[in-house]
């Protein structure tokens, strides 16, 4: 049996947020302007490890915004930011509430997992 060293344990969990936004069609441009000027200031915020914006392919009108946050209190500081607030604000522009989700994860693995289930191949 393999040891449990193969995978990265954390000492602070990371936290990961998905929000799921599905705009209205008129006022995709409106939206994605929004978006994009959101896109460069919060990847600078503190505790910021990763922010990206992704067109869903089967709903042109959907989109996904994941965050990547060193801590909750990152995290935290980002949710009280004006500039989250400005993505709230945006509910008007929607033909749904968005969706939240906020995943604390406390491990990681890599390409060695792969490997291992596949036995090394």
């Amino acid at each position: 049996m393999r040891g449990l060293g193969w995978f990265a344990q954390r000492e602070n969990p990371m936290i990961f947020v998905r929000i799921t936004l599905t705009v209205l069609p008129e006022k995709q441009l409106e939206f994605t302007q929004t978006l994009l000027s959101m896109i460069e200031p919060t990847g600078r915020e503190a505790g910021c490890l990763g922010y990206a914006v992704f067109w869903d392919i089967e709903d042109k009108n959907r989109f996904n915004l994941l965050e990547e946050w060193a801590t909750r209190e990152d995290m935290d500081q980002h949710i009280r930011s004006h500039r989250f607030g400005v993505l709230l604000g945006t509910k008007t522009l929607l033909c749904e509430p968005p969706e939240i989700q906020i995943h604390t994860v406390s491990q990681s693995e890599g390409m060695e997992a792969v490997h291992a289930v596949r036995h090394n191949d």
